[in-house]
C-alpha cells in the first residue's frame, strides 16, 4: 500500500464513479492521456501536486501517472477536499494523497510536508502553499527541481512578488494566466461553481436580493453575470478605476464598499486581497446578510473582526454560522470564510477544468523537456501549449473553424499594402 493520510479508504468505490463520470466531460485530457500512455513523456519525474482535492483533479493524477510520473498529493485548501476521490487515488490507483477534508492548519501543513517528502523534481501548485513551504523550511529539497506551475490568481501574485524580491530560487509557469484557463475556468467555473455553493449552503432566493461582488476580475465577472441571470441586482465594488469602468459599462452599479453594506443582501469577495469586508462594514450590514468567500484564502473577510464583534455565534447549517451582534443584527458566514464553490458544493465543472488541467498536464511535459532552460522566475504558459488546448477542446465539441489562406498569410506579414 502507498503511503497516504485520508479520511476513510471504505469511500472509494464512490469515488471510483465520480471520477469516471467527471472524466466523461474532459475529453481533451483524456486525449492528452492517450498519448501519454504511448510516449511516457515523465517517465523518471517526480511531481509533488498541491491541488483541490477533486474528482477533476483526479483525472489530472491519473494523466500525469498515464504519463510515467510517480506522484504525491495534498490538498491546497482544508475544506476543499472531496474524501472519497482522496480514498480512491489511494485504494484504486495507488497514488499517495494526503487530504482530509476539514483537517486543521497543523495537518494542513504536515500533509503538505509529506508531498514534499518524495523530493519532487516539479511542483504544481494552486495558491502558492507548496512552492512557499520549499523556500521557508524545506530548501534542500531545491536542488532537484526543475520547475513548476500555478493555478490560481494568487499563487501567480505571490510568486510575481518574490520574483521581484529576488528570492524566487526556481522557474514557475503561471498556468492561471493562460488564456484556455482564465478566461473559461475563472469566468465560468467560478461564476457557476460559487452561485452553486452558496445555494446549497442557504438555499437562498437569489432573485430581487442585491448581491455585491467585490472584485471585477475574471472571477468577478463571472459571478456577477450569473448573479444578475438569476434575478439579483448586482453591486461591484473596485480599487482599479479600469475595472470599476468595465463593470459600469457593463452594466452594473459601482460604488464603494462602505456604501454596499449597506445595502447589500449578499456578498461575494474574488479580490485576493486582505480584509476586503471587515470590521467598519460590518457595522453597516443590515440584518441577515450572507457573507462568502471565492478567493483561495480566507483573508479576504476579517473574521477576526466579526468574532469580535458578535455576541453570539451558532452553526445555523451545514456551512452557514450565525454572527449575532450586540444590536442584535445577525450576519451569516458561509464555509468559514474559505472558497465557497469547494467548501459547499463540488467547485467547477469537469468541462471547465477540462482546459485547465490540460494546461497543467501539456506544461509539466514542457517543463520535463525544457524546464532546465529556464532561469528562476514567473513565466506564461507557451503559445503554442494555449492554442493546442484551445484546438482540442474545439475538436472534442465538433467545432470546426476556418483556416488562413496563403494569400491571407502573406497579406498580414506585408507592410507595402495600404490605402
Amino acid at each position: 500500500m502507498v503511503d497516504y493520510d485520508v479520511k476513510d479508504l471504505s469511500l472509494a468505490e464512490k469515488g471510483k464513479l465520480r471520477i469516471e463520470w467527471a472524466g466523461m466531460h474532459m475529453p481533451v485530457l483524456r486525449l492528452i492521456r492517450e498519448r501519454f500512455e504511448k510516449e511516457k513523456p515523465l517517465r523518471g519525474k517526480r511531481i509533488s501536486a498541491c491541488l483541490h482535492v477533486t474528482t477533476e483533479t483526479a483525472n489530472l493524477m491519473l494523466t500525469l501517472k498515464a504519463g510515467g510520473a510517480q506522484l504525491a498529493l495534498c490538498a491546497s485548501n482544508p475544506l476543499s477536499t472531496q474524501d472519497d476521490v482522496a480514498a480512491c487515488l489511494v485504494k484504486e490507483y495507488r497514488i499517495p494523497v494526503f487530504a482530509i477534508k476539514g483537517e486543521d492548519r497543523e495537518t494542513y501543513y504536515e500533509h503538505v510536508n509529506r508531498a514534499l517528502d518524495i523530493r519532487p523534481n516539479i511542483t504544481l501548485d494552486d495558491g502558492g502553499d507548496l512552492v512557499s513551504t520549499i523556500h521557508s523550511s524545506r530548501q534542500e529539497l531545491l536542488d532537484e527541481i526543475i520547475a513548476g506551475t500555478e493555478e490560481t490568481t494568487t499563487g501567480v501574485i505571490r510568486f510575481r512578488s518574490m520574483e521581484r524580491e529576488g528570492v524566487l530560487r526556481y522557474p514557475i509557469i503561471a498556468v492561471n494566466d493562460a488564456k484556455t484557463k482564465h478566461l473559461f475556468d475563472n469566468r465560468y467555473g467560478t461564476g457557476q461553481s460559487t452561485i452553486d455553493g452558496i445555494l446549497r449552503a442557504t438555499n437562498v432566493l437569489l432573485a430581487g436580493k442585491t448581491f455585491v461582488v467585490a472584485g471585477y476580475g475574471w472571477c468577478g465577472k463571472g459571478i456577477a453575470r450569473r448573479a444578475q441571470g438569476m434575478g439579483a441586482s448586482v453591486v461591484v465594488t473596485e480599487v482599479d478605476p479600469l475595472k470599476a469602468l468595465e463593470a459600469v459599462m457593463d452594466g452594473y452599479r459601482v460604488m464603494p464598499m462602505r456604501e454596499a453594506a449597506k445595502i447589500g443582501d449578499i456578498f461575494v469577495t474574488v479580490t485576493g486581497d486582505i480584509n476586503v469586508i471587515r470590521e467598519e462594514h460590518f457595522k453597516l450590514m443590515k440584518d441577515g446578510a450572507i457573507l462568502a468567500n471565492s478567493g483561495h484564502f480566507n483573508v479576504e473577510i476579517d473574521i477576526p473582526a466579526l468574532e469580535r464583534l458578535a455576541k453570539r455565534r451558532r452553526r445555523i447549517r451545514e456551512y452557514v454560522d450565525e454572527y449575532t451582534l450586540d444590536n442584535r443584527r445577525r450576519l451569516y458566514l458561509l464555509g468559514e470564510g474559505r472558497l465557497i464553490n469547494l467548501a459547499a458544493a463540488e467547485g467547477h465543472p469537469a468541462s471547465v477544468m477540462d482546459m485547465s488541467f490540460a494546461n497543467q498536464a501539456l506544461c509539466a511535459e514542457y517543463i520535463a523537456q525544457h524546464g532546465s532552460e529556464l532561469k528562476p522566475g514567473v513565466y506564461p504558459v507557451p503559445e503554442h501549449i494555449d492554442r493546442e488546448v484551445a484546438r482540442l477542446k474545439l475538436e472534442s465539441m465538433g467545432v470546426e473553424i476556418d483556416s488562413l489562406t496563403p494569400e491571407q498569410e502573406e497579406y498580414l506579414k506585408s507592410w507595402e499594402a495600404g490605402t
